[in-house]
């Protein structure tokens, strides 16, 4: 699919976490459709460097969970490319279990990766973007941070999402007089890999109860994400862009 720019990217540096596949793969390559330089990062190297290689990315791996080392990686990319414009942060995982059932380690994983791994991205690349006097943050959240999903059970991955929307607010209020823009997008059911591979019942149940009837492609995300990091959503910060097909109107 090619992407029209809203406002051209050129010259920007953008980093995009979980960006070896699904959102984050199709979000990068539109980045760099509209001209950024982008640095991919995900915790699968082989995924993370074959993605690198067929699209002329930059790649890290990194795990994002610990904070130490996404300081070290907002370090490495300032030093090689000079700033940072642009950071989608994408990478999360969903756990399915029921609540009554869902152990300390599953529940910390998801909290970990999902919000904690968020909000230190969001410091170490917000005090360089902060240092520049411009920078566009955009967080995936989830429609699961605002509704309960049915009917697969997901307590944990609906916190964590929740979080990234109230954490979005936050920072976006914290930094709005200092150039910093941050929001969140929140999508619904997309044909990734991880919707394609649910439990048929289930995904039968999503599509049914979506407005439009369908899940959505992850090229339909990353042009929403396209726009909230040019300056054509110069006024837009704090905010949680929903792409859902309709699902949360119910």
């Amino acid at each position: 699919m090619s992407y029209s720019p809203l406002t051209p990217l050129s010259g920007r540096v953008a980093i995009v976490t979980g960006g070896a596949r699904g959102i984050g793969l199709e979000t990068a390559k539109a980045l760099k459709q509209n001209g950024a330089q982008i640095v991919i990062i995900d915790i699968n190297a082989e995924a993370g460097e074959k993605a690198a290689k067929e699209q002329g990315f930059d790649f890290v791996c990194v795990d994002l969970t610990r904070s130490d080392d996404v300081a070290s990686l907002a370090g490495q990319v300032q030093s090689r490319h000079g700033r940072i414009d642009i950071a989608f942060n994408n990478a999360g995982i969903a756990v399915n279990v029921e609540s009554e059932a869902c152990s300390d380690a599953d529940w910390h994983r998801v909290i970990d990766i999902n919000l904690h791994a968020v909000f230190y991205c969001c410091r170490e690349f917000g005090k360089i973007m902060l240092k520049q006097g411009k920078g566009s943050i955009i967080n995936t959240a989830s429609m699961s941070g605002i509704i309960s999903n049915v009917p697969q059970p997901q307590a944990a991955y609906n916190v964590s999402k929740a979080g990234v929307i109230m954490l979005t607010k936050s920072l976006a209020a914290e930094w709005a007089k200092r150039g910093v823009r941050v929001n969140s997008i929140s999508p619904g059911y997309i044909s990734t890999e991880m919707g394609k591979g649910a439990n048929p019942d289930w995904k039968a149940e999503w599509t049914r109860l979506t407005p439009m009837g369908r899940f959505g492609e992850t090229c339909e995300v990353a042009s929403a994400i396209v726009y909230l990091a040019s300056d054509a959503s110069s006024y837009f910060t704090g905010s949680n862009l929903v792409v859902d097909g309709g699902y949360t109107c119910w």
